[in-house]
């Protein structure tokens, strides 16, 4: 005969649980210290904004108009320039890595603009290093046009004009894009390892055996298991969000309870997988390695918290899909940066409901059947 489910023995599970937790300190360091420690470590450390770049000069014109175009590079922040004495040498410098790029004025660099030929210049690029590749050459058309109204001491009217107005981020400041992603990759991690290396210890120690022979119903014991762990999550989320608004000047423009929805669909979601996974493995060693795999590597790398998924292969933007972190990381940068609302972020919370319900249904489902072989 099915039982109807009984809250008194869900908060009996609930409390045993929390006992455990107040009795091992490294589980409260693992979910209140760890995601502060990441996110200023992270936060500081990890930066989109390419500057400061080293910058070979080689100038056999030695003219004034090549010594405007070094100044051009020197005078933004975007260059360090520093002196090659020869093309083979800012070759050196390059190939070496100790510039990432390279500036070659020839020596009839003035000569050739005086008499209206068109000077040249010649800019080497690491190319190895892709990721500053791109910014660095889109640097250069900027000081290539300031370079040359210096140069010719003259401002040629302009028959159009664009203004470029940034929507979202003025300040083109990559931690206020990189700190919401950030928060989705923390609590992914630890969502589902304090489920899965917790359960898998009990299984291991042999306590799972005995909870299972009381009369609480699996749904019971789930519901226990996961109620304190849920309590962690939602602090350590907290103290991310300060930290993000406090440290960081992160700004948050969206509705607090949207945001605050998102986060309990994905926390319930990971929660629920990393009791799965402890399920199935019941080993510490193997649900850690299950948790990384399933959690920490996807929501690092096809997420879109580095790169975006627009720009993965098809099959990969179709893969990306069935990963909660895709859609929790769409809800977070939206509310942190664009205030969006609900609907406009309902595609994202129709499937991160989906993966929870799912996922709570997979775990009930597997309890049953190791309850009832």
């Amino acid at each position: 005969m099915i039982r109807s489910f009984v809250w008194s023995r869900a908060s009996a599970v609930a409390r045993k649980e929390v006992f455990h937790i107040l009795r091992d300190p490294f589980t409260l360091a693992f979910a209140l210290v760890l995601p502060v420690v990441m996110i200023l470590i992270y936060g500081t450390a990890i930066d989109f904004n390419v500057e400061g770049v080293a910058l070979s000069v080689s100038d056999e014109d030695q003219s004034q108009s090549s010594r405007r175009l070094i100044d051009t590079f020197a005078s933004s922040h975007y260059f360090f320039v520093q002196g090659a004495g020869s093309p083979a040498g800012a070759d050196r410098d390059v190939t070496a890595e100790r510039a990432r790029a390279g500036l070659i004025i020839p020596p009839r660099f003035e000569k050739d603009l005086l008499a209206g030929r068109g000077a040249q210049a010649q800019v080497l690029l690491d190319g190895a290093d892709n990721s500053t590749v791109g910014p660095v050459a889109g640097y250069l058309d900027s000081i290539q046009t300031i370079a040359s109204k210096r140069i010719a001491n003259f401002d040629p009217p302009q028959p159009y004009e664009l203004r470029t107005r940034f929507l979202f981020n003025p300040e083109l400041n990559s931690r206020w894009f990189v700190i919401p992603g950030l928060t989705v990759v923390v609590m992914a991690i630890l969502s589902i390892l304090l489920t899965a290396l917790t359960v898998a210890r009990e299984w291991e120690n042999g306590s799972m055996e005995l909870l299972l022979s009381t009369p609480v119903q699996p749904l019971e014991i789930i519901v226990g298991k996961l109620a304190p762990y849920a309590v962690l999550g939602i602090l350590a989320l907290l103290f991310v969000y300060v930290i993000a608004r406090a440290v960081f000047g992160v700004p948050f423009v969206g509705n607090l309870a949207v945001f605050g929805l998102g986060c309990v669909l994905f926390l319930g979601t990971y929660l629920a997988q990393g009791l799965l996974i402890s399920v199935v493995t019941r080993k510490q060693q193997i649900a850690m390695q299950f948790a990384f795999l399933s959690g920490l590597l996807p929501s690092n790398l096809l997420s879109g918290f580095i790169f975006p998924v627009t720009s993965m292969p098809v099959f990969f933007q179709y893969f990306t899909m069935i990963l909660p972190a895709r859609w929790f990381m769409t809800i977070a940068r939206d509310t942190y940066l664009k205030g969006s609302r609900f609907l406009d972020m309902g595609g994202a919370f129709l499937a991160l409901t989906f993966f929870c319900v799912a996922m709570i249904l997979a775990a009930t489902r597997r309890f049953k059947r190791d309850l009832e072989p």
